[in-house]
């Protein structure tokens, strides 16, 4: 499985620019970020959330976790990690866990962490576990669109990053 056509498409369609990045293959965010050289608050990780009866994307940095009831709070309605029955279909094209963090392209809201605004630039999965993408921050919020908020916690040393 190579990287999702649709996504090189709308990146190329956008004339933003970006890197795509290969990597040996991994299996976490940390493990990413280490291989690549990046630091974790600038490579972030999708975490697919179940918010009512609604899917959607969570994207914040590697070096935070997920707070589901800061994300409650922000959506109306409980939330809690989606399992991957629950969104596996909807990115045929992806390998489970490599999402790339533009939700739209697959029909599904995303919510961006604030503390992924420090980042110059962002590097993220590209639909394989061997395939980053790397480009600014900007041209990410300008073509994802999200929703921003705050909702993640920063991990503290040795605690371990849930839904990585």
């Amino acid at each position: 499985m190579g990287i999702p056509t649709r996504l090189i498409d709308f990146l190329d369609e956008s004339k933003m620019r970006y890197e795509v990045l290969h990597h040996p293959e991994a299996f976490t965010s940390h493990e990413l970020a280490a291989i690549e050289h990046v630091k974790g608050k600038d490579r972030a990780k999708v975490v697919m959330v179940k918010s009512g009866e609604e899917l959607l994307m969570a994207v914040l940095p590697t070096d935070r976790r997920i707070d589901l009831e800061k994300l409650g709070k922000i959506t109306g309605r409980p939330t809690a990690v989606a399992v991957e029955a629950e969104f596996k279909a909807l990115f045929p094209d992806c390998a489970i866990g490599t999402m790339p963090p533009f939700g739209h392209l697959y029909g599904v809201a995303t919510y961006l962490d604030r503390g992924v605004a420090d980042a110059d630039k962002l590097v993220f999965e590209a639909g394989t576990h061997s395939d980053a993408i790397k480009m600014k921050y900007v041209d990410y919020v300008r073509l994802a669109k999200p929703i921003l908020a705050d909702f993640a916690v920063k991990l503290s040393s040795g605690q371990p990053a849930a839904s990585s």
